[in-house]
């Protein structure tokens, strides 16, 4: 009865689950993240989110392997705590929620910011309360609710984007909106060249290009939820990272054609100027739409993800047992509260800090989701080992390459980790990072005893 009464209800579809994964990733990392990778790179950083990708759909095919081997699992600490160990498996469960308040912190500051924008007299905590409590009631609703809201809130973002991209290529092609003058591409080449500071600038924007993709492993969270986890979860993997990848990719390079490179970033968003470009005056109005609309669809990502690992982490007695409890909706309703309390806490630190700490808030957040990325790699080639390779043969939903795929994308995520430590402004958040996973550490002998004394 017990086991019934705390478990999640399935009521995600594929629609659901490929917008959850597409409003999570399309956020941020786009909308401001991508004018510093720009900078970086210069044209060639079209190459760089390509690459980034390419390593993203292989970290989701690792996930959706074990996913669909073992959908009941709730989480993917869960397969982090069968395949590495229970040690592991706290780790990535605890590492994953640290990543995702950090995030967290931005998105519902950011919040208050935008509606700011058009609401000057209205105090930003206003906004920052307001919208706290509105998507933690979401949440508390039954997952069905929650990813039909989720859905619209990332339809209208990506809509924007959509046609944002196709008017772009008829400036580009036919001259619509430049008095007939077509632009062409050769924005592209002609200031510095494709590589504008050579493949040293390419390599050292992946850590950027790396923070934009973040949020897609939210996916392998949904496995618990979905109705029907052998269908829904490889047909949203197939497609997700490859729509993410083109919306990426054919974005920047609509501004980078229209725009000088080394313009973009230095006069407002890019996007904004897209806009004013393309003859739209409101343009400044309707990024702030999109805008706000991406940060609800990120907080929603954002309560929803934390709430159903720790209680993941619960059910594997990593957490206090309190956050098994599900509603009656089937709703970890605790984790939700505790999550919407964090945030509360997490904008007051944040008004408290000063500009420049973003930066670092941001790297840190790469760092923690780096290392939730490794950790799933690593759990995916654990797996086969453990199987051995007959039974590898007859997976449903295989990670084509295997074991040797899975290591060079760890490779690379090692790599993007050095990165992080090689630019003296993000250093800070990579020390930051090894305390984190210290303090873990000491703290697992703790959760350990505490598991023993609550067995019956």
């Amino acid at each position: 009865m017990t086991q019934q009464k705390n478990t999640l209800k399935r009521g995600l579809s594929i629609r659901h689950i490929r917008f959850m994964a597409l409003g999570s990733a399309i956020g941020t990392g786009l909308f401001y993240g991508s004018a510093d990778a720009i900078r970086m790179a210069g044209p060639s950083v079209l190459l760089a989110y390509i690459i980034g990708g390419l390593v993203a759909y292989i970290i989701m095919r690792a996930l959706g392997e074990m996913s669909v081997n073992n959908p009941s699992a709730s989480s993917f600490s869960r397969y982090a705590n069968d395949y590495l160990g229970p040690w592991a498996g706290y780790l990535t469960g605890w590492t994953y929620c640290f990543e995702i308040l950090i995030v967290g912190i931005a998105d519902v500051t950011a919040f208050g910011v935008y509606m700011g924008v058009w609401f000057p007299e209205v105090p930003h905590w206003i906004w920052v309360l307001s919208v706290v409590f509105i998507i933690g009631a979401i949440n508390l609703m039954s997952v069905k609710t929650f990813g039909e809201v989720e859905f619209w809130f990332s339809f209208f973002k990506i809509a924007t984007i959509t046609l944002m991209i196709i008017a772009g290529f008829g400036m580009i092609i036919w001259g619509i909106g430049n008095g007939g003058q077509p632009t062409g591409i050769s924005n592209l080449w002609t200031h510095g060249g494709f590589f504008a500071h050579g493949l040293v600038g390419m390599l050292l924007s992946l850590q950027m290009v790396m923070f934009a993709y973040g949020g897609i492993e939210i996916i392998g969270i949904t496995a618990g939820e979905a109705e029907n986890p052998e269908k829904s979860i490889p047909k949203a993997i197939n497609s997700v990272p490859w729509r993410i990848l083109v919306f990426y990719v054919a974005t920047l390079f609509v501004i980078m054609a229209i725009y000088p490179w080394n313009q973009v970033g230095t006069h407002g968003s890019p996007f904004v100027l897209t806009f004013q470009h393309l003859g739209i005056a409101a343009a400044a109005s309707i990024l702030n739409f999109v805008v706000i609309t991406a940060s609800l669809s990120a907080i929603n990502s954002d309560i929803f993800g934390v709430g159903r690992m720790l209680h993941g982490l619960a059910e594997q007695g990593q957490a206090p047992a309190i956050f098994r409890k599900v509603s009656s909706r089937g709703a970890p309703a605790v984790t939700v509260v505790v999550m919407m309390a964090a945030l509360l806490i997490a904008v007051l630190l944040n008004y408290l800090m000063p500009e420049k700490v973003f930066l670092v808030i941001a790297s840190l957040a790469t760092f923690a989701t780096v290392w939730v990325w490794i950790m799933i790699l690593l759990s995916q080639i654990a797996s086969r080992i453990k199987m051995g390779k007959e039974a590898a043969k007859s997976l449903k939903f295989a990670l084509p390459g295997g074991i040797v795929l899975s290591s060079v994308a760890v490779l690379f995520l090692v790599f993007i980790i050095a990165l992080i430590g090689y630019f003296p402004d993000t250093r800070l958040s990579l020390y930051a990072g090894a305390v984190w996973v210290v303090v873990l550490m000491l703290g697992y002998p703790l959760t350990r005893r505490n598991n023993k004394s609550t067995k019956p």
